[in-house]
């Protein structure tokens, strides 16, 4: 008894026509009749009732269709689930993430994932959430690290929190510290203060002209339009301030200094998002466990607004 004989018969069964099923399962039907048949002679028994053309079956025949059914059902989880195994050893995640979260929170969880599965190919897309949020939805990416709230809500994807990062003033550590001799400066303190602005495309630009213009003033900009490496190495030689994430200030290096807003301060919430009509591939899943294994602490369920912009 082979598989192809029984995927044959349920096509038989299911159509109660031998040119159809043929067609169905791509076969020409002389072939698929000289299967059946010899699934006949094998069983010793007759699956088929053909009389004047009318196809039914037989009790033979109602008998093997579930244990068929069930058969080549197995196959297939067989076959599917070696299939992911060996996407663990030789497949490929396509993840999407903010720059700042490559600067960030990447290095280390990849580093992490990498040692799991060092056949897996990485493929990383830099971007903003909308233009992140732009390629999920069209396919391009596996996985995709945004800031919540997304720019346009998105019912066709998942989102899953998984930190919730301060944003922090960076200065050059030569230089005068940003508030003065406080351990922490008020954003209205940074009206004036020159500063070096990310591109558009950033949400961290987003996030520090809104919280600057929640104050009533407009940032001062010195440098506009770089990227995040850009952007330290110009505070670093002392053309101005950021606003940066923790994570980022953190691997900056002692030639910059990290100071902390006053609160409520200011924040960002990152998410793991993914197409919520496809289940992401077996590695990509993979990717998702490590870096929910990596969250720094949950989103505050009472989070007020004004530490979230």
């Amino acid at each position: 008894m082979q598989f192809q004989q029984l995927r044959y018969f349920v096509a038989v069964a299911e159509t109660l026509h031998f040119t159809h099923a043929a067609e169905e399962v791509h076969v020409s039907q002389p072939s698929l009749s000289q299967q059946i048949r010899a699934l006949e002679k094998e069983l010793g028994a007759d699956l088929f009732t053909r009389a004047r053309g009318n196809i039914a079956l037989t009790d033979a025949g109602e008998a093997l269709l579930p244990l068929a059914r069930r058969i080549l059902a197995d196959a297939d989880t067989a076959r599917h689930e070696v299939q992911e195994l060996a996407q663990l050893r030789r497949g490929r995640v396509r993840l999407g993430a903010t720059p700042s979260l490559c600067t960030g929170l990447l290095p280390d969880v990849l580093r992490t994932f990498h040692d799991l599965h060092p056949g897996i190919q990485l493929l990383i897309e830099e971007s903003g959430s909308h233009d992140l949020v732009r390629e999920l939805a069209r396919g391009a990416l596996d996985l995709a690290l945004v800031v919540l709230p997304l720019p346009t809500p998105s019912p066709a994807l998942t989102t899953v929190e998984l930190l919730h990062e301060d944003l922090v003033v960076v200065s050059a550590a030569s230089g005068p510290r940003p508030g003065g001799r406080s351990r922490s400066v008020r954003v209205a303190e940074l009206e004036g203060e020159p500063m070096v602005m990310f591109r558009h495309g950033y949400d961290l630009r987003e996030l520090t002209v809104a919280a600057c213009r929640a104050e009533g003033f407009e940032p001062s900009f010195t440098v506009e339009g770089g990227e995040m490496d850009a952007v330290l190495g110009f505070v670093r030689a002392g053309l101005g301030l950021a606003v940066v994430p923790r994570m980022v200030a953190a691997r900056a290096g002692r030639d910059l200094r990290a100071t902390p807003l006053a609160r409520p301060g200011l924040s960002r919430t990152i998410a793991l998002a993914h197409r919520s009509d496809v289940a992401p591939p077996r590695a990509a899943r993979e990717l998702q466990n490590v870096l929910l294994a990596s969250r720094v602490r949950r989103v505050p369920q009472t989070a007020s607004a004004s530490s979230r912009v």
